[in-house]
């Protein structure tokens, strides 16, 4: 049975998956969640009720949390490009980067876009302050430990890079990477030039109008 991936093309999470996926060439089914698309979202709902997604389904199990989904399809779906590594203490510092850019650079560009939208009791203002702030210390602390390093914790494409990519391409559009963390611009470059996340950031292109910070006329 194949796998199916519910989610959309223009969320972060969704395509950190879409980056682990295509990046072994995995098969999948992608199941778009969006106001029209009313018997997707009812069953996605009913299977991950806290309505948060991605949400990966392989069969009878299904599988949430996006580095959990990729360590999975490490275990169960291995390709030629191994995200993790196989040995517990060279696995670490992957996932540690790899919750690094979830929680201190996705989740600190969050608070921006919910003050955007009103929502989580912020206002656009205070929204975009936080997240400039929190920005600036990871940008700064990224900019020292991605020196000499061509992917986030060295030669190898993992799975924390598949976090980095979404994290800092929303991430720049709303505070920009400065001209003096050049290591952090160049890292984001090459992933921008990594197939499998341009085919993400492509397939998400129609989707730019929607961003309430309104997407800036580049990437």
């Amino acid at each position: 049975m194949a796998l199916t991936l519910y989610g959309h093309p223009f969320s972060s999470y969704t395509q950190k998956v879409l980056i682990a996926l295509y990046e072994n060439a995995t098969p999948f089914e992608f199941r778009l969640i969006e106001p029209d698309q009313t018997e997707t979202t009812a069953e996605w709902l009913r299977r991950w009720p806290l309505r948060k997604f991605p949400l990966l389904v392989d069969g009878d199990r299904q599988v949430v949390e996006t580095s959990i989904i990729i360590e999975y399809l490490g275990l169960s779906h291995p390709g030629p490009v191994e995200l993790l590594p196989q040995d517990p203490l060279a696995a670490l510092p992957v996932r540690f980067m790899d919750r690094f850019f979830d929680l201190h650079v996705m989740n600190a560009a969050q608070y921006a876009v919910d003050g955007a939208l009103g929502i989580n009791a912020t206002d656009k203002e205070d929204g975009l302050k936080v997240a400039t702030e929190k920005l600036a210390r990871a940008y700064g602390w990224l900019e020292s430990e991605l020196a000499g390093r061509e992917w986030a914790t060295g030669d190898s494409f993992t799975m924390a890079d598949c976090a980095a990519g979404p994290s800092l391409f929303y991430a720049d559009w709303i505070s920009e990477i400065p001209q003096d963390c050049p290591n952090l611009r160049a890292y984001r470059s090459r992933l921008m030039a990594r197939p499998s996340f341009a085919r993400a950031v492509d397939e998400a292109r129609k989707y730019r109008h929607c961003f309430p910070l309104g997407a800036p006329d580049r990437d």
